[in-house]
């Protein structure tokens, strides 16, 4: 055993018993312990299937020891962890361990930016944290915002301190843990913010915000969004988004949004404009319907048939014959 190795390992032995004395069941004393182990021999490899076959309550948290480091043993102990954890497979494995090691994290003190790190590895790892990891984990970035003055330029570039680099999913996650939770004004500032530190959002990061604006009903949001931040969003993004403005009764926004992506080659979908057309009709905006449902026939799509019942006869009724026979010439034509 070389010496550093051994200093290593004298970290933990002063610790054992007076950590497993605190332990509850016997199970759990010999989960703790042979983590311990696991921890002191750096065989980290074997720490998943340690939890995997120990089935009791995981309180404390198996990581619990970890305290017991200074901040730079803790943060060289957890990389080696990670790492250990790359070559496993399936890699969906470590993902109780990943669970239990970002719980762990998420209630110190400093949390940040070692949980970012997990949490990227977790994703990679094709595994998702558990749902209460979005409120630990607004709750953390928001102090170190509020509380430290910290920054996204500054807290989002510590990743790299500790041999990790803030990526696209690692950033969507907080974006969308934030979201979560309607911190909506920092899940903001992140997407902002991304750019600055070298991760481009993509379309994703977009719509993860647009999405929970639309179920807020945050309707001038959601079209700045589209409007001035464009990038090609998911169908179901944009469905959300047109419902909302349909609740809301702002249809003719929907309806410029729809004409402002179909202007950018931007693929709707039927969906879509089946959900404006309908929001017409409901606050009585005939001509708009007129209008809109040629535009929707232009790109090959025509209405169910009691929509274009409803379209016709609405504009007939107030008294819009012209465009009304127009309407019905096109459906015709596209029935043919």
């Amino acid at each position: 055993m070389s010496l550093a190795h051994a200093n290593f390992c004298s970290l933990f032995r002063p610790l054992t018993r007076a950590f497993l004395h605190y332990s509850s069941s016997s199970s759990q004393e010999s989960l703790q312990e042979s983590i311990l182990s696991a921890i002191e021999s750096k065989t980290y490899h074997k720490i998943p299937d340690l939890l995997l076959n120990n089935s009791s309550s995981r309180n404390p948290n198996p990581f619990s020891s970890l305290s017991t480091l200074s901040p730079i043993h803790k943060s060289l102990v957890i990389d080696e962890i990670l790492q250990s954890f790359i070559s496993i497979r399936p890699r969906s494995r470590p993902n109780s361990a990943y669970s239990h090691l970002l719980s762990y994290i998420l209630n110190t003190q400093n949390p940040l930016p070692l949980a970012l790190a997990v949490i990227q590895r977790t994703l990679r790892s094709g595994c998702l944290p558990v749902p209460q990891t979005h409120l630990l984990l607004s709750n953390a970035w928001t102090l170190s915002l509020h509380k430290y003055q910290d920054t996204v330029q500054t807290l989002l570039p510590e990743m790299r301190s500790i041999g990790y680099s803030p990526d696209c999913g690692t950033c969507n996650y907080l974006i969308l843990s934030l979201s979560k939770v309607d911190r909506l004004e920092e899940a903001l500032g992140v997407l902002r913010g991304m750019g600055k530190v070298g991760c481009v959002p993509d379309r994703d990061s977009f719509g993860i915000l647009i999405s929970r604006m639309s179920e807020l009903r945050m309707i001038r949001g959601v079209v700045e969004m589209v409007d001035v931040h464009f990038l090609s969003p998911r169908k179901e993004t944009v469905v959300k988004a047109v419902d909302a403005m349909r609740a809301n009764r702002e249809i003719t926004r929907a309806v410029e949004m729809i004409e402002f992506l179909d202007g950018k080659g931007v693929d709707v979908g039927f969906d879509v404009y089946e959900l404006a057309l309908e929001g017409c009709l409901e606050v009585q905006r005939f001509v708009l319907a007129g209008k809109f449902v040629i535009k929707m026939t232009d790109k090959g799509s025509i209405p169910y048939i009691r929509v274009r019942r409803r379209v016709f006869e609405g504009l007939v009724g107030v008294g819009e014959t012209g465009l009304a026979s127009v309407v019905r010439q096109r459906f015709a034509e596209l029935k043919s």
